[in-house]
């Protein structure tokens, strides 16, 4: 029999976002930084039915359902798994790789083009402090502004003049095919190898999981192109990633909106002067999949590009590609910079506040449409008001129905002395605008759970697996063992790296259910350590285990990457003590049911010491 490799499926769950998986079939609604609707899989008034977007599962409290974006689609849409799989990895652009045999091995093809990825990162910035040559590029760096903190921060490095610096450093031929794959190296017709990148300042590109995937890389010298960027590859899809967007995640607190611009500097200038939240795209129009990842965090998006000819067509681009995500409540501004600025100079110049002025007041996107469709066109005259009406009520028709749409057509209808019926009567030319809007780049360019988030969360001050009311700083308070471990199984799945830390003395002996979880998904991790929270659900996918697991992390209310494993790690300790102190206490209990006097001397000495132990164990001392 044969089946799919693990590996491919894994990268299908990778570049899947289960946000829009089930939003195309389930209508959702922003719940902090989750989602929630009423559960498609069983009937109810109040919803209950939650995804979480940055660990990629979904799990309702009423009826239980819960897993990864494969798990959904096969539920909902009743698929066979072979058929769901495919479904995914075509919306997802990824083609089916050959089918391997049962007894055949399972290959993370992945894996090693991730470690190419950041071997070559550490070359670059290992170059970028000791190479001779460093001065050149150490001195363009300071000439741009920039600090060694904010060049730490975002890993920037250097590649010196040369063919062959970065596959010097390459110790087999095994690693210089990665590297080829990866898009680090470049074999010309002839056959040679040699660096993609070469005399430039690197910016190493990472996906939402802080992961590299592709670099950039700025020419110190005269050489062509000023920027050159990865090709696409495995791990590289440059219409499904922006640059600065894990730095968002990382540095941005209480996050309203997002601002994109045009290059990396410009997003690492705004991040050195206290902006957090700029993205730039990588050598490609803005485009429904970039969008898509902003308005899962905003509902406010700022275009800041330059005032010239390309910075306008690159804004009408983003606009089109914006115009079919406008629902209510949702902002697109447009921020266009005197000819000679960008982002860099005007925050190096006038300062932070001075720029998030401009953000506070760009220009909305209904502004920005109706002033360049006018252009040209004299709306004194019936001709005018007329072409005006042709060319901005088919981009209207984009907009998906709702309150802002409403506004616009009559903000139209204003400027045309027409009436809002007539205007949305323009339904050929909507078709005819809409079928090329669908053709084009700037539609879909050619070419990634917050755990304490509604309806996640439980009151402050209460622990959401035992019912043990604490206050926030108090020490950890672990449940009785039940409850302890659905809370250490929950962690691991919000954070499966986390449980690489586990020894173990510290799980305890198998038997019962949970327990026996525990064990597996343990292994799991040891042998899968890049495993994802989503990857981790798909391998219990359709079993009683599987439900245990999407429970249990859907429950777990810690918010945070470091403090998962801090607390996984007490959980465990705990429950460790705990094991100890019953056995210390049995042999006590044992002790104590025989007289006092009848017990001898070393009897009575064992029993004052495993007093002492229990006292000591139990933080009583």
């Amino acid at each position: 029999m044969a089946r799919l490799p693990q590996a491919f499926i894994d990268q299908v769950l990778d570049r899947t976002d289960i946000v829009d998986v089930v939003d195309r079939r389930v209508k959702l609604k922003k719940a902090g930084k989750n989602y929630s609707a009423c559960c498609p899989f069983h009937q109810e008034k109040t919803p209950s039915f939650s995804v979480n977007p940055e660990k990629q599962f979904y799990y309702c409290f009423g009826c239980g359902a819960g897993g990864n974006a494969l798990g959904f689609i096969m539920d909902y849409e009743r698929m066979e798994f072979r058929e769901a799989i495919e479904s995914l990895a075509q919306a997802a652009g990824i083609e089916l790789p050959p089918e391997e045999a049962d007894a055949a091995p399972q290959v993370d093809h992945q894996k090693p083009l991730y470690e190419a990825m950041e071997k070559a990162t550490r070359v670059y910035e290992s170059q970028l402090r000791k190479h001779p040559s460093r001065g050149r590029v150490v001195d363009y760096l300071k000439q741009r502004g920039l600090s060694g903190e904010i060049a730490r921060d975002f890993r920037l490095g250097f590649a010196p003049e040369g063919w062959d610096n970065l596959m010097t450093t390459l110790s087999s031929e095994e690693e210089i095919g990665q590297a080829l794959t990866a898009g680090l190296l470049i074999q010309n017709d002839s056959g040679r190898k040699y660096d993609r990148f070469r005399d430039r300042v690197i910016f190493p590109i990472v996906n939402q999981r802080g992961k590299v995937i592709a670099m950039g890389g700025r020419v110190l010298g005269d050489g062509k192109p000023k920027y050159l960027n990865s090709p696409e590859t495995p791990l590289f899809s440059k219409s499904h990633e922006l640059y600065g967007l894990h730095h968002i995640r990382k540095f941005a607190k209480n996050l309203s909106r997002i601002v994109v611009v045009e290059g990396y500097m410009d997003v690492i200038a705004l991040a050195q002067f206290g902006i957090h939240y700029a993205v730039a795209t990588l050598g490609t129009s803005v485009g429904k999949p970039h969008l898509e990842m902003l308005f899962r965090r905003v509902d406010h998006v700022v275009f800041c590009f330059d005032g010239d000819e390309a910075g306008r067509k690159a804004a009408f681009r983003g606009m089109e590609a914006a115009l079919p995500m406008m629902e209510d409540g949702r902002q697109v501004k447009f921020l266009f910079l005197p000819e000679g600025e960008d982002p860099d100079s005007v925050v190096r110049n006038k300062g932070s506040q001075h720029l998030e002025h401009l953000f506070d007041n760009a220009d909305p996107l209904e502004t920005f449409l109706f002033d360049q469709m006018a252009q040209g066109i004299d709306l004194n005259t019936m001709d005018g008001k007329a072409r005006l009406s042709k060319l901005v009520a088919p981009y209207i028709n984009l907009i998906p129905d709702g309150v802002f749409k409403t506004l616009l057509f009559k903000a139209l209808a204003d400027r045309t002395d027409m009436d809002v019926d007539s205007l949305r009567r323009l339904r050929e030319i909507e078709k005819s605008v809409s079928a090329e809007y669908e053709s084009t780049p700037a539609a879909d360019p050619s070419e990634g759970l917050s755990e304490s988030d509604a309806p996640f969360d439980y009151p402050d001050g209460y622990e959401a697996m035992g019912g043990n009311a604490h206050l926030q700083g108090t020490p950890l308070q672990i449940e009785p063992n039940r409850s302890a471990l659905s809370r250490a199984l929950g962690l691991i799945v919000l954070k499966p790296s986390a449980a690489s830390a586990i020894t173990d003395d510290l799980l305890p002996d198998q038997g019962g259910t949970l327990i026996n979880l525990l064990h597996e998904v343990v292994r799991q991790v040891r042998e899968t350590p890049e495993l994802s929270t989503a990857a981790l659900l798909g391998y219990w996918m359709g079993t009683d285990e599987g439900e245990l697991l999407s429970e249990a992390a859907a429950k777990e209310v810690i918010d945070d990457e470091q403090h998962i494993s801090e607390h996984l790690m007490a959980i465990l300790n705990k429950l460790s003590r705990d094991r100890h102190i019953t056995l210390l206490r049995k042999r006590a209990e044992t002790l104590k049911s025989v007289a006092y006097t009848d017990l001898s001397n070393e009897q009575k000495r064992e029993l004052v010491s495993l007093t002492t132990e229990i006292r000591k164990f139990s933080g009583r001392n």
